[in-house]
C-alpha cells in the first residue's frame, strides 16, 4: 500500500513485449541513470526555485498586511470592527473565483507568459496599496490583488506535478514550501526594518512595507519570463534549459511513470467531467481544513504575539519570523521520509497530531515561552502538511486536464478555508483566543478522519486492481488494453495504483 517502492510497483503487472519486464528504475543503464540525475538537478534548479519564490507571494501578502496590522494602518484606514477580516477574506473570494480559468490559462498561454504577467500585476497592485486613503480603497485593491494571485499557486503545483515522477514529488513540493516560508520569514524581518522608516518621505512605516515589497514583486515578474520553464513536452521553448536529448528523455520518463504527458485537446467538457470523481472532493476538504489553520496563523501571528503574549509592536513583527525558519526543517525531513518509503497518509497524520499539540500549548498554557514554542510546533506541522497533501493528491490523480481541474478545485477550497480562517481569531478573546484554538484542533481531528478513510479506500482499490477487477486512474491507453485483453496487464502510468 505504499510502504516501500518495491511493494508499490508489485501492484502493476508489466506487459510482456519481448523486452525487459523490470520496473523503470531497474531498467535504466548507467548512461540513462546519469542523464536522469542531470535532468532532475536542472529541473530542481530552474523550476523549484522560481516556483517557491512565486508561491511565496501569497504568504508575502499575508506577511505584509499582518505586520502592518500592528502598526498605525488599522487606525489610518479605519479598519475597525471586522473590516480587517473583510479585507483578508475578500482577497480570498476574488482568488477563488478566478482559480480554474487562471490555471487553465497557464496551460493555454504557457507558464512563461502567464506567470510573468500575473506576478508583475500582483506587484503593481501591491505598490498601489501603499497610497490608499480609506478602508474602501484597501478592499477594492484587495479584490484586484486576489484576481492577480488566483492562478499562481494552483498553476505552479500543476506544473511541478507534470515534471516529476510520483516518487519525486513530495520533496519537490517541500522545496516549494521551503521557498515560501523562507521568503515569508525574511519578509517579516524586512517589514521590521521598513517600519523604522516611519515618516520618511511622508510615508508611514506600513506604507513603506507595501511599496518596497510590491516593487520587488514587479522586478520578479520580469525575471520570471526568462527563469521559469515550460511543460515537459514544450521544454525546448524554455530559455537556455534542456538540450534535445534531455527534453526527449524528460517526456519519456514521465510517460513511463504514469502515461499522461500529452494533454488532450482542450474542451470545457473534458475538464469538468472530472467533477464526478468523489476523491477530488475529499482532497478539497483536506486543503480547506489545512488553510483554515494556516490563515489564522499567518495573518494573525503578530496580533497574537502583541495582544496575546504582550510583546511590543516591533517585537511582534520580528518574533513572527523564527517559527517559519524552523518550519523548513520538518517539511524537508518529512518529505524525504515520504518519498523514500512512498508514505503519504501516515506523514499527514503525524503532522496533524503535532499541530494539535502545538495549539494545545498555545491555547491552554500560561507561560509565554511555552505558548511561543507552540507556534513553532503548529507552524512546522501545517507547512509540512502543505507538501504532504500536494504530493498525496498529485500522486493519486492522472491525466493533464484532471490535474488542472484538481489543482484549481483544491486551491479554491483551500481559499474557502482561508475565508473561514480569517474570522476565527477574535481580538476580543485575547490572550488565549479559544475559538481559534478549538477550531484548529477540531479541524485536524477531522483531517485524521479523512486520512483514515482514504487509506482504507486506496487499499481496497489497489487490491481490486491487483485482482484484475478495476482500472485505477485510467488513461486512454489503459482502457484500450483492458478492452482487448480483459485483464489488468498495465504498464506503470496506465492503471496507476494509489499511494496511501
Amino acid at each position: 500500500m505504499g510502504a516501500s517502492k518495491h511493494h508499490d510497483t508489485s501492484l502493476v503487472e508489466p506487459i510482456h513485449s519481448g523486452g525487459s519486464t523490470q520496473g523503470y528504475g531497474s531498467s535504466c543503464d548507467s548512461s540513462e541513470a546519469a542523464l536522469e540525475r542531470r535532468l532532475v538537478r536542472k529541473v530542481d534548479l530552474r523550476l523549484c526555485t522560481i516556483a517557491g519564490i512565486l508561491c511565496s507571494l501569497n504568504l508575502l501578502d499575508s506577511g505584509v498586511i499582518s505586520s502592518a496590522s500592528v502598526t498605525s494602518m488599522l487606525s489610518d484606514l479605519q479598519l475597525h470592527g471586522n473590516r480587517y477580516s473583510v479585507a483578508i477574506f475578500i482577497f480570498t473570494v476574488a482568488s477563488i473565483a478566478f482559480q480554474l480559468p487562471s490555471t487553465i490559462a497557464s496551460r493555454v498561454f504557457g507558464p512563461r507568459i502567464w506567470f510573468s504577467s500575473t506576478t508583475f500585476a500582483f506587484g503593481l497592485i501591491t505598490m498601489c496599496t501603499a497610497f490608499v486613503k480609506s478602508w474602501r480603497e484597501m478592499i477594492a485593491l484587495r479584490v484586484l490583488l486576489g484576481m492577480a494571485m488566483s492562478g499562481i499557486y494552483p498553476g505552479l503545483t500543476y506544473l511541478i506535478s507534470t515534471w516529476y515522477t510520483r516518487s519525486e514529488q513530495q520533496l519537490r513540493f517541500a522545496y516549494l514550501q521551503s521557498g515560501e516560508v523562507l521568503v515569508l520569514a525574511t519578509g517579516g524581518i524586512v517589514n521590521y526594518g521598513l517600519n523604522h522608516l516611519n515618516g520618511k518621505g511622508g510615508l508611514t512605516g506600513w506604507r513603506w512595507m507595501f511599496l518596497v515589497q510590491g516593487l520587488i514583486s514587479c522586478v520578479l515578474g520580469i525575471v520570471t519570463y526568462w527563469w521559469i520553464v515550460d511543460f515537459p513536452e514544450n521544454a525546448d521553448q524554455s530559455f537556455l534549459f534542456l538540450n534535445k536529448d534531455e527534453a526527449e528523455f524528460a517526456v519519456r520518463r514521465i510517460q513511463k511513470d504514469r502515461g499522461d504527458v500529452q494533454a488532450e485537446k482542450f474542451s470545457l467538457g473534458k475538464v469538468l467531467v472530472h467533477s464526478k470523481d468523489v476523491k477530488v472532493y475529499g482532497f478539497c476538504c483536506m486543503f480547506f481544513l489545512l488553510n483554515l489553520v494556516s490563515t489564522s496563523l499567518s495573518y494573525f501571528l503578530p496580533i497574537i504575539l502583541q495582544g496575546g503574549m504582550g510583546f511590543s509592536e516591533n517585537k511582534s513583527i520580528l518574533l513572527s519570523a523564527p517559527p517559519y525558519y524552523w518550519a523548513i526543517i520538518p517539511v524537508i525531513l518529512s518529505s524525504l521520509v515520504g518519498d523514500r518509503w512512498r508514505l503519504r497518509g501516515p506523514i499527514i497524520a503525524f503532522n496533524s497530531i503535532c499541530l494539535i499539540v502545538g495549539f494545545c500549548m498555545l491555547g491552554f498554557a500560561n507561560q509565554v515561552t511555552v505558548r511561543y514554542v507552540g507556534t513553532y510546533l503548529a507552524t512546522g506541522a501545517y507547512v509540512s502538511n502543505w507538501a504532504a497533501l500536494n504530493a498525496y493528491q498529485a500522486n493519486n490523480i492522472v491525466g493533464q486536464w484532471k490535474r488542472a481541474f484538481t489543482a484549481a478545485a483544491i486551491t479554491a477550497c483551500n481559499g474557502a478555508g482561508g475565508i473561514a480562517g480569517s474570522f476565527i481569531v477574535r481580538q476580543n478573546e485575547a490572550p488565549k483566543y479559544r475559538t481559534a484554538v478549538w477550531i484548529s484542533i477540531g479541524s485536524h481531528i477531522l483531517m485524521l478522519t479523512f486520512v483514515a478513510a482514504f487509506t482504507v479506500y486506496f487499499a481496497w482499490a489497489n487490491k481490486r486492481q491487483a485482482q484484475g477487477k478495476k482500472i485505477i486512474e485510467r488513461t486512454v491507453r489503459a482502457q484500450m488494453l483492458f478492452a482487448t485483453t480483459g485483464l489488468i496487464q498495465i504498464r506503470r502510468g496506465s492503471g496507476t495504483p494509489f499511494e496511501c
